[in-house]
């Protein structure tokens, strides 16, 4: 990604060496199709193109401040927790593999942080998953970054062309594993360590293939229900959760949805009847039934909720918040689907 090879960053998703162990996906990804990186070593200044904005990077980022869990940990992923000052926006614990790698690396908030905190670690470069974060509102635009000297970086995963999906736009187009794999290789490549992202993407690309063979869910209906007990924010068809159950051959009963976690009533979760109710399991309490143990108590108890088929019959998967948003994790959650896939598929 030189100033002659631009990177264009349609671009996602934990350790090399013996981190790897701890991540997977489904099938091939052209590199050519998902990023223009080069092949040896990254040459700098370095300008990329990464949702919409053209963003040049002088040197090696050194002191960066990841706002998203799913952005540090394909960091950590690649070997980078030297290069690391801080984290933020946290839904669950770090993954297993991780854990020793991110206890040396500050936690700026178990949120978002302010913009003042953000500049306390003297950062040269931070990347976020979520376009909320640069957005007015939020720790501070890029443009602000910017004057300042600092170059961001925003998960492809979260652009529609131009736009962010997490701060205004809308997805035209269902996520693909394409993007995910892609975001991988464009972080890799911008902090010269292009062998450590095709070791990480391989490693993924193996698990995911061993988890969805002979998984299909052959078209029975499911809803994501990632938080909030009183309007329910459910995932559409184009998220990552409608890239799962597209891999597992489930079907949406929100597929028409184009937002990743639109906002609904129970009634139309109800009426919708799924065969199978993915819950999200978030160890934070943001929102009213975050964790597992309060969704699952609601959905028992609530008049309406409980006469579902699935919650009568206690059909349901548990997957983490990072595994429901788009990050190296889908691969987790592929591999917990396999499982109740394998434990309960012949029941339904």
């Amino acid at each position: 990604m030189p100033r002659a090879r631009a990177l264009a960053l349609p671009l996602v998703l934990a350790t090399v060496g013996a981190l790897l162990a701890g991540c997977g996906a489904s099938e091939a990804v052209p590199v050519a199709t998902t990023s223009t990186v080069g092949e040896g070593s990254t040459v700098y200044p370095l300008t990329v193109t990464d949702c919409g904005r053209e963003v040049t990077i002088d040197a090696p980022p050194a002191r960066v401040v990841s706002l998203d869990q799913d952005s540090t940990e394909i960091l950590l992923s690649l070997g980078l927790q030297d290069r690391l000052v801080g984290t933020a926006s946290w839904t669950d614990p770090v993954l297993d593999s991780l854990a020793d790698a991110n206890a040396a690396v500050p936690r700026l908030a178990d949120n978002a942080p302010t913009y003042e905190v953000v500049l306390g670690t003297d950062p040269d470069f931070v990347t976020a998953s979520f376009g909320r974060h640069f957005a007015q509102g939020g720790v501070a635009t890029r443009d602000r970054f910017a004057e300042t000297g600092i170059p961001t970086y925003l998960s492809p995963t979260d652009c529609d062309g131009d736009v962010s999906v997490n701060a205004g736009g809308t997805r035209t187009t269902p996520l693909t594993v394409d993007v995910l794999y892609g975001e991988i290789r464009d972080l890799a490549h911008i902090f010269d360590v292009a062998d450590r992202g095709e070791a990480l993407v391989a490693s993924l690309q193996q698990r995911a293939a061993a988890a969805t063979e002979g998984v299909d869910f052959g078209g029975r209906t499911v809803a994501f229900w990632f938080a909030d007990t009183k309007t329910p924010y459910v995932a559409g068809g184009y998220s990552n959760a409608g890239l799962l159950a597209a891999l597992t051959g489930m079907r949406n009963v929100f597929g028409e949805q184009t937002d990743d976690w639109p906002a609904t009533g129970w009634e139309s979760v109800v009426a919708a009847d799924p065969d199978v109710l993915v819950l999200g399991d978030l160890q934070r309490d943001r929102f009213p039934g975050d964790r597992l143990d309060d969704k699952i108590a609601f959905l028992e108890s609530d008049p309406l909720t409980r006469t579902m088929s699935a919650v009568r019959n206690g059909r349901w998967i548990a997957l983490h918040g990072a595994e429901l948003n788009p990050s190296i994790r889908f691969v987790d959650a592929l591999e917990k689907i396999r499982a109740w896939w394998d434990e309960n598929g012949s029941a339904l």
